[in-house]
């Protein structure tokens, strides 16, 4: 168990000290409900709470200190600080012996394909007998057979990420991390003081509007990952994204940088793809070697996540033909083009951006046998940004036959209203080709009638998240396991 003096834990923090005296702080908290014996409770201030109207409860449950933005009554030490949202990373640094120094981790950010490719880094790791952590989006794996852990955010708050690089270092003594950072993660400091020895990205496109209103805020937000890198890191870009260019004009001087994609030439490229219902094939070109490839995974995307995923190994100067090996028996990750039945072929994703519903419809149309048909359903999540749902509606009529739009995670939202957003992204509303039933279950079942044999059908939006957050409640529902109930 970790311990800290409550004078040595704020000896280099900037803040003003009110009614101090010293304490063993044994943890840190900014919940009141999960707040410890021992703990020092920090009010963070969000959206929707206030940690400052939750003090008295932090202090029943045995609370040693408060840190606040303003003085609050309690009888408590009160530290003083200037941003509770921002110095929450400097002191969960502190406290956890800032255990990034001595990691290798690398950060993958982007709006699509994190997941993934954080899985890739850390079977080619493991494969190159390295030991590699990952954290992401489904949680924690301290190995690629371990279970997952803690799956609350992409990219936890800044107490639990500096916990969980302790315990993976000091405790697990692993040495590579492969984490998922998110761009709200990056914007609200949850990975403040981490120091990232590399980071990639995979792509840049609409999503989080509903947060960060513009591309230009999304872009920036994701730009800190980057922009902290320090001389001798190394930053791997997809040469073909739009925003690749911006990127690379903001990576400092002295960090090492490559490249991958296929339409562009640069350090790691793919050519001659081609793809087949077994997987992608494609010769792996660098400016040393030429590899076949023969994946399991399928997609576009998944050729651009195993790119990004070997650029690392590249620029780790791994034997790329080895981490080629250690890639090509992977199926892919939960949730992500998962092949649920074979015939009709029901594949579940977590396409819920415009760009990701393209990809995953692209892939499918890519390996559909001729004269089948490429059926799409899907829906929006509410209280997210509502400008993607027309361009989702489009993309969905370009790219399938048949389209049965159904809800998401409405949340908060009228899931009618947000189908009809939807909707008007539609040339036209023909009813041989778009089906509407908000009952996302009662939307699977109907796939039975309208799946032939060769058919391919995606199922998007979900992928591996086994819930619905509706208005009132968040019930139990896994995409899944819908669609084996329907087909058996």
């Amino acid at each position: 168990m970790i311990t800290m003096e409550l004078d040595e834990l704020f000896k280099d923090i900037e803040c003003e000290k009110i009614n101090y005296k010293n304490a063993e702080v044994t943890g840190i908290s900014y919940n009141s409900k999960t707040t410890d014996e021992g703990n020092i409770f920090i009010c963070l201030v969000g959206e929707n709470t206030d940690g400052h109207e939750y003090v008295k409860a932090a202090e029943k449950r045995g609370a040693v200190a408060i840190v606040a933005e303003h003085q609050v009554e309690t009888e408590l030490p009160q530290i003083i600080v200037k941003s509770t949202r921002h110095q929450i990373a400097d002191i969960a640094d502190k406290f956890y012996g800032s255990p990034s120094k001595s990691i290798n981790l690398i950060g993958i950010t982007g709006t699509n394909g994190k997941t993934t490719v954080t899985h890739l880094i850390q079977k080619i790791f493991e494969y190159e007998h390295k030991r590699c952590a990952l954290i992401g989006t489904l949680g924690y794996k301290l190995n690629s057979k371990d279970f997952y852990r803690e799956a609350k955010f992409t990219t936890p708050q800044a107490p639990e990420s500096q916990r969980l690089l302790h315990q993976i270092k000091f405790e697990n003594h692993i040495d590579n991390v492969a984490m998922e950072v998110s761009s709200h993660s990056l914007e609200q400091r949850r990975v403040g003081n981490c120091q990232f020895k590399g980071a990639v990205l995979t792509n840049l496109t609409q999503d989080h509007l509903d947060y960060h209103i513009t591309m230009d805020n999304y872009f920036e937000a994701k730009s800190i990952l980057f922009k902290g890198l320090k001389d001798g890191n190394f930053a791997v870009i997809n040469a073909d994204d739009e925003y690749a260019k911006r990127f690379l004009d903001i990576i400092p001087k002295g960090v090492k940088v490559y490249g991958y994609g296929i339409k562009k030439p640069t350090d790691v490229v793919a050519e001659g793809i081609e793809f087949t219902p077994d997987g992608a094939r494609f010769i792996l070109k660098t400016n040393k070697e030429k590899i076949n490839v023969s994946l399991s995974m399928n997609g576009m995307f998944s050729v651009y996540n195993v790119l990004a995923a070997l650029t690392v190994a590249y620029a780790h100067n791994l034997d790329l033909k080895s981490c080629v090996k250690a890639l090509e028996d992977v199926k892919g990750v939960a949730g992500r083009f998962e092949i649920v039945h074979k015939q009709p072929m029901v594949i579940v994703d977590y396409a819920h951006t415009p760009d990701g519903l393209e990809n995953v419809l692209k892939a499918g149309r890519e390996i559909a046998p001729q004269g089948s048909k490429l059926i799409c359903l899907f829906g929006c999540g509410g209280d997210r940004d509502a400008t993607k749902r027309p361009k989702m509606g489009a993309i969905a009529e370009q790219y399938a036959d048949k389209v049965v739009v159904t809800s998401d995670n409405p949340r908060s939202e009228n899931p009618e209203q947000i189908i009809s957003d939807i909707m008007t992204g539609f040339k036209s509303v023909d009813s041989d080709k778009v089906i509407v039933e908000s009952d996302r279950g009662k939307a699977i079942e109907m796939l039975k009638s309208l799946a032939d044999k060769n058919d391919i059908v995606i199922v998007a939006g979900k992928g591996h998240e086994d819930y619905q957050i509706l208005k009132d409640k968040t019930i139990h529902f896994d995409d899944r396991e819908e669609v084996k109930k329907v087909f058996g």
